[in-house]
């Protein structure tokens, strides 16, 4: 029986016409995907970089996520042409890559997710849940178009270089990652510098003169709210260990007297 895929975040982000405001899950628990999967959100993105997750994981959480009207994005943990075969190959038909500082390691990252003879990813879609094991048609001379790529600027160095980044083609859209990019500024923790709010500025005005889609991740609701009013055309708001942690907290502070608490640190 022929199956067809989802649109890609690249049709999604197209198709919109408002920013589109996702969540990061970064447990590795397909349950909590289901969860998050919905809340509602427009996309999710699964974490390879920073969270526990691994292939088994990642294609569990894609399995679970496909029953909801939300689009999933994963995170390779770097720019590997392994990796992301793998992951391609587990059913991803989205990819942020992390760390891209320049036109040559965005080009890098297009070609590990294109078919020969526009790029290196190995053929074994017949073996994959990538064209759910040869159940969907013509998947491999039409892979690309089941696929986008989101690249990450995370340095001053490739904000530098953003504009040639954003260009090459094959790149759908630029993240922009705050954290990082105030760390390379010499501003570790302080996402919401001037100079770290100016450097995203940079990135979207850059993406946006080459025809791409600008996002960020902006956990703090009043610099999501001004990123969104600069242009952002998507936002991760949040994570699902950021909600967890922040709400369980919020409960024990309901509840346990302040007293109380600071006893149970004394020995």
């Amino acid at each position: 029986m022929p199956l067809r895929l989802d649109p890609t975040f690249r049709d999604r982000l197209a198709e919109s016409d408002r920013p589109l405001i996702g969540m990061w899950l970064s447990t590795g628990s397909p349950l909590i995907a289901e969860i998050c999967a919905g809340s509602g959100v427009d996309w999710l993105l699964i974490d390879m970089e920073h969270g526990p997750n691994t292939l088994t994981t990642v294609q569990q959480q894609l399995q679970v996520i496909a029953a909801y009207p939300v689009t999933t994005v994963v995170r390779v943990p770097f720019n590997d042409a392994v990796i992301i075969k793998q992951v391609l190959d587990a059913g991803a038909q989205n990819l942020l890559v992390p760390m891209v500082a320049s036109a040559e390691e965005a080009r890098a990252a297009v070609a590990a997710v294109r078919y020969p003879p526009e790029g290196i990813r190995g053929v074994g879609s017949a073996l994959a849940r990538s064209a759910r094991w040869g159940r969907v048609s013509g998947y491999v001379p039409n892979a690309s178009q089941t696929i986008s790529l989101i690249v990450q600027v995370e340095s001053a160095d490739a904000v530098e270089r953003a504009a040639e980044i954003a260009a090459v083609d094959g790149v759908d859209g630029v993240l922009v990652g705050p954290a990082d990019l105030s760390a390379s500024m010499g501003l570790p923790g302080q996402q919401g510098h001037p100079d770290v709010v100016a450097g995203v500025h940079r990135v979207f005005e850059a993406a946006h003169a080459a025809g791409k889609k600008a996002g960020v991740n902006a956990f703090d609701p009043a610099g999501a709210d001004a990123y969104l009013e600069a242009g952002a055309d998507f936002l991760s708001a949040s994570a699902d260990v950021t909600i967890l942690a922040r709400g369980s907290e919020a409960l024990a502070a309901r509840f346990i007297p302040a007293s109380d608490e600071a006893g149970a640190d004394s020995y």
